[in-house]
């Protein structure tokens, strides 16, 4: 980035000499004009050679007052500033781990929980900038939809093509996070993190989720758990054969003694998010306690442009003078 700047510009306030140099002028050169001396006739004066001088006197000073103005501008040091930043980005590894067993059509959250989980998930990836990013998906079973990327359109796009129904019904939370751990044990990274979202218990799986999060800690792996319902019943949708779509109130089950142990173990946090609304400060929430440090380093470079006004000031008082003492001479 290319900006101009004045190394000395204290040097500038003498600009405001200018306007008594160009007075102090105009009084010797119209003090000079009201000398008089008699003739009985001036017609003839008029056709005298060198009376053109009279009009060349003030190149004299008008070339005296470029040439001020030029040399203090020099003085200035003006000069073009290209300034370079370079940015240090100390990444952090996410996994999202996403329920997406039948439960998650509940419609306590809008549209529905799943639906809500999966946009607010987009919103949180919209906001990062040098993270790895991760996505599993778990039900009865737990597959990777997307190993930890920087391709945040291919993520979004994976979060588009997740679908409730995908693999067989349950909720297997310690399979989610085994499989999440198992995507960030080998990272680098500073920071590592899952973001475990459920909206029931654990029913399914081969590993227990307390044994899971407990290999987490092994690898210094912070859990954040979200518990995604409200409190009591919620509305989920059914087929009738007869009359179609219809609503009854399921219980709301979420293991948040659980969640909150999961969360501890690891240092992370547990949330309950009982609508929309919620959700997202939750994701809100994480997204400033899980903050990438960015560190900047900024190189100036600097263009001297003063011999651009120097060399023609020098030039423009040389002419003054020269033209004071040889073309229209001030003095007698």
């Amino acid at each position: 980035m290319f900006d101009w700047s004045w190394a000395n510009p204290e040097w500038l306030w003498l600009l405001l000499l200018v306007p008594v140099l160009i007075g102090l002028s105009a009084w010797r050169i119209l003090g000079a004009k009201h000398a008089k001396l008699t003739f009985s006739d001036t017609q003839n004066l008029k056709n005298l050679p060198g009376n053109w001088r009279k009009y060349g006197v003030w190149i004299t000073h008008l070339l005296g007052w470029l040439a001020f103005v030029l040399i203090v501008a020099a003085l200035a040091r003006p000069r073009f500033e290209n300034t370079t930043v370079e940015r240090n980005a100390e990444g952090i590894d996410i996994v999202m781990a996403l329920d997406i067993s039948t439960s998650m059509r509940a419609e306590d959250l809008k549209p529905n929980r799943f639906k809500a989980a999966r946009q607010v998930a987009k919103d949180f990836i919209g906001k990062r900038v040098s993270d790895r990013i991760g996505l599993v998906a778990f039900a009865r079973k737990s597959f990777t939809v997307v190993p930890p990327s920087l391709d945040y359109d291919l993520l979004n796009q994976m979060l588009d093509d997740l679908e409730i129904g995908m693999i067989e019904d349950g909720t297997a939370i310690g399979m989610g996070i085994a499989t999440a751990v198992n995507r960030l044990k080998e990272s680098q990274a500073e920071s590592k993190v899952i973001i475990l979202l459920t909206d029931g218990e654990n029913n399914a799986g081969e590993i227990d989720p307390v044994t899971a999060a407990d290999l987490a800690a092994t690898y210094n792996i912070k859990i954040y758990t979200i518990g995604a319902g409200t409190r009591g019943t919620a509305p989920y949708p059914v087929q009738d054969p007869v009359f179609g779509k219809r609503y009854q109130n399921i219980k709301v089950n979420i293991d948040e003694g659980m969640l909150k142990k999961i969360a501890s173990m690891t240092d992370g946090t547990y949330f309950r998010a009982t609508d929309t609304e919620r959700l997202n400060e939750i994701y809100d929430r994480i997204d400033e306690l899980e903050k990438t440090k960015i560190e900047e380093i900024i190189y100036t470079d600097y263009t001297e442009l003063y011999p651009r006004f120097l060399l023609p000031g020098i030039l423009l008082l040389v002419l003054s003078l020269i033209s004071d003492k040889v073309f229209f001479r001030s003095d007698p």
